[in-house]
């Protein structure tokens, strides 16, 4: 039988080491001390079919993962599936902010619009234990996951199925949160780095020959509706779609409008106050 470094060395060979090492610790069920410390352990034949899919899909671009069913965010650790969007680094901006912005308020109000995996929602709720915290998506699937995320981590908090605003009637927050789709469609990045694998309406607005802003202009359009008098909208964006969202921002009557930096040095994400 095929031992896990055997297994290991081999697929090492057809993709990257590191995602060959977390992939053969995952089939096999063991950490990475296990591999070190019991190289000659057996790996069955129908695991290692297993990991030979799992490495098959990895050198066709799959996103490593999907394939652990599994992505870290602020330190946590969520599952995704192809439903949702991979978390990245950059959205923690996002995360930050709001925190700052809720820990001004006893019990703060906040919806999170395009939840997916739901890692913004439900890491506010663990930083933010006093809030309460609604989570809209309109992917059935994207909140299926977003729901196991937050049993997995105890999080209360409240999903809602729905397109942005369209589930939450009259109510209002304190704080409205976002990371919409703001790829423009056709983008050549959508074919790079694991992309086509990703849900692509949680990539792109889908507008032929847009800007990328049409899911963004819904939200901030209408954000003023569901704020609370003092309530704040953080919104994620592109790279160079900053001074854009801000001029959405001020036309809809949000004042002390500015945009924040992530650890790029890029205008990442752009908000306002209803006063």
């Amino acid at each position: 039988m095929t031992s896990i470094a055997e297994a290991w060395r081999a697929a090492s060979q057809r993709i990257d080491r590191l995602d060959a090492r977390l992939l053969v610790e995952n089939v096999a069920g063991c950490t990475h001390a296990d591999l070190i410390a019991h190289p000659t352990r057996p790996l069955s034949a129908d695991l290692l079919a297993r990991l030979d899919a799992l490495v098959k899909r990895r050198a066709g671009g799959e996103p490593l993962a999907y394939l652990l069913r599994s992505a870290g965010f602020y330190g946590l650790e969520f599952m995704v599936t192809p439903a949702v969007l991979i978390p990245r680094p950059e959205t923690e901006l996002l995360v930050n902010l709001a925190v700052e912005k809720g820990r001004q308020l006893p019990a703060p109000n906040i919806v999170d619009l395009g939840t997916g995996s739901g890692v913004l929602a439900i890491t506010l709720e663990r930083l933010l234990p006093e809030a309460t915290i609604t989570a809209v998506d309109v992917c059935s699937g994207a909140l299926e996951v977003a729901s196991v995320n937050a049993r997995r981590h105890t999080a209360d908090v409240r999903f809602l199925l729905g397109d942005w605003y369209s589930p939450l009637g009259g109510e209002r927050f304190d704080l409205i949160v976002a990371n919409p789709p703001y790829v423009i469609d056709g983008d050549p990045h959508l074919q790079q780095n694991g992309l086509p694998f990703e849900p692509q309406t949680a990539l792109t607005d889908g507008v032929v020959g847009g800007d990328g802003l049409a899911c963004i202009r819904v939200i901030v359009c209408n954000a003023a509706r569901h704020l609370r008098p003092g309530g704040w909208m953080l919104i994620e964006h592109g790279y160079d779609q900053a001074a854009a969202v801000r001029d959405l921002l001020h036309a809809a009557g949000l004042s002390d409008v500015a945009s924040w930096l992530d650890l790029s040095g890029v205008e990442r994400v752009s908000g306002g106050c209803l006063r």
